[in-house]
């Protein structure tokens, strides 16, 4: 794929991990989480926009955790303390000197441990929908939910119908169109079996990193959706009350994972590129010339999404659908250099349109 190389390393136990470099600049550095495809999260709704915002503007390298997507499938020898073993066999690959680390999901507890481990390494932690203990630990009303999720990955994560697979999609992107479920159910069966599933899902609720947080001497970010349906809320505050200074981010959203069309995706955006100081792009470094490429048509959209309307309040307004919006910001961004709707949501608010 042209926006990545994929490359492979092998762990101490022979586990065959995949990993995936993209953009340029600053490296970042992704943990894997609940579930990963180096290749098909590039094609998807859920995860394309997240990739091309953190491609803008760092050399992003990320990983598929074992069990899943492109690493080994066939490994038993699965747990909490080699999900961290594996990120460092990625950076010890890499030959990584300082990096900021971003967690999210589960990841933000094997990025959390990391950090303990090697403080050096790590210059920012940012933490997103993550949490410090897993369903078992956190009361018997979770423990009850996390059963539920179980049986219905044993009884019907393989099944040609995605029933099963759909309660995972609403509860992932509860806000999201009928497309943003029906790629999060199928991408969950593209990227692990039943069994992986299963093995990840039991090992996520008994996650724990309580221990030696106060050791934690590193600026941290944690941020957390609002009404988030698969990691309440409190799970984020309580993480950013237990880290020493670390800084606390609420977004208005229902979605774990934020969707490219809503505020709280602009504001998630926002808040990551000034914890991490990286400046805003300026407007007048992209050319008139690059303007005058746009059709009158996609002008008009693109003034439109200025005003930070969603894709299908953008259909509505211009009377077409929302393939075709989508469509039509493919071909701006393109035409305008830009990987973003953040970075094309700048040039609207100029003088120069």
């Amino acid at each position: 794929m042209s926006r990545q190389t994929i490359q492979f390393t092998k762990t101490a136990d022979n586990v065959r991990l995949a990993y995936g470099v993209s953009g340029s600049g600053p490296i970042l550095v992704k943990c894997a989480n609940w579930l990963n495809h180096l290749e098909y999260d590039w094609e998807s709704p859920i995860w394309k926009h997240m990739l091309e915002f953190f491609s803008a503007h760092f050399t992003l390298i990320r990983y598929d955790e074992r069990g899943c997507g492109l690493s080994d499938w066939d490994c038993k020898n699965n747990s909490f303390e080699k999900w961290v073993d594996d990120l460092e066999q990625v950076i010890e690959t890499n030959e990584l000197d300082k990096f900021p680390l971003l967690g999210i999901s589960q990841g933000a507890a094997v990025a959390i441990e990391y950090a303990l481990r090697h403080p050096e390494k790590v210059s920012h932690l940012i933490l997103y929908g993550g949490y410090l203990v897993g369903r078992d630990k956190r009361g018997s009303n979770e423990y009850k939910k996390q059963q539920l999720l179980l049986a219905m990955i044993e009884s019907g994560w393989d099944d040609q119908n995605p029933a099963f697979r759909q309660v995972f999609a609403s509860l992932f992107v509860p806000n999201g169109s009928h497309e943003h479920q029906q790629w999060f159910a199928e991408l969950c069966r593209k990227t692990a079996t039943a069994e992986n599933a299963h093995r990840i899902q039991t090992i996520c609720s008994g996650v724990d990193v309580r221990e030696r947080l106060d050791e934690l001497d590193i600026p941290t970010l944690v941020l957390h959706a609002k009404d988030d349906a698969m990691v309440p809320i409190e799970a984020g505050k309580y993480m950013a009350a237990e880290i020493p200074n670390a800084q606390f981010v609420q977004l208005d959203s229902a979605n774990h994972l934020l969707l490219s069309d809503e505020p709280a995706w602009e504001h998630f955006c926002d808040e990551v590129l000034r914890f991490l100081n990286v400046p805003e792009q300026k407007v007048e470094s992209v050319e008139l010339t690059k303007l005058e490429l746009l059709t009158a048509k996609e002008k008009s959209i693109l003034a439109l999404l200025g005003q930070g309307l969603s894709n299908n309040m953008i259909a509505e307004k211009a009377f077409l659908s929302e393939k075709t919006i989508r469509n039509h910001l493919t071909n701006i961004y393109d035409k305008l250099g830009v990987s973003t709707r953040s970075e094309a949501i700048v040039l609207t608010r100029s003088s120069i349109l």
